[in-house]
């Protein structure tokens, strides 16, 4: 069981790994005129996503609502989270590629073509929605009766199973 330091050990990673996307989102644009820090920084934010993404999932199997085989009450709960995330994911990696791939060896001029201009919009738009849905998710997640047998817990058992 996840206890109250270990937790706030795991949320600081997380919330550092989103401090680190939300930097990598506002500032890369500065580093247009040296690729390879940008694709360095690129790979790295994909990778804190999909880091976030691991480390959220072992929380949710961590809890006691997943150990007692209510997974769906979980998923139901965090759906939009998981979705999201790998709604990012994707469009993350297509930003970056289109990214590198317009301005790799042309990087002394400012390359904006309408496409990568409305794939900017929509990734961060997600990326907004993303982080306000982790947030939310990391608050929820240290609730302690998720971690412990409780009445709600047992009445959502008791109707699951009929």
């Amino acid at each position: 069981m996840l206890q109250a330091n270990n937790y706030f050990l795991v949320l600081l990673i997380q919330l550092s790994l989103l401090t680190f996307d939300l930097f990598v989102n506002s500032f890369c644009e500065l580093l247009r005129t040296v690729p390879v820090f940008q694709l360095l920084f690129f790979i790295i934010q994909d990778i804190s996503i999909l880091l976030n993404l691991f480390i959220f999932l072992l929380m949710l199997f961590n809890t006691y609502v997943f150990q007692v085989g209510l997974i769906f009450l979980l998923l139901e709960r965090f759906r939009a989270l998981l979705l999201t995330a790998l709604l990012y994911l994707t469009l993350s990696i297509t930003l970056h590629s289109w990214i590198m791939n317009l301005r790799w060896l042309n990087s002394n001029h400012y390359v904006w073509t309408d496409g990568l201009q409305v794939l900017f919009v929509f990734h961060r738009l997600a990326a907004v929605l993303y982080y306000y849905l982790y947030k939310r998710a990391a608050e929820y997640l240290s609730d302690p009766k998720l971690y412990e047998d409780s009445l709600w817990l047992r009445e959502a058992f008791a109707h699951y199973q009929q």
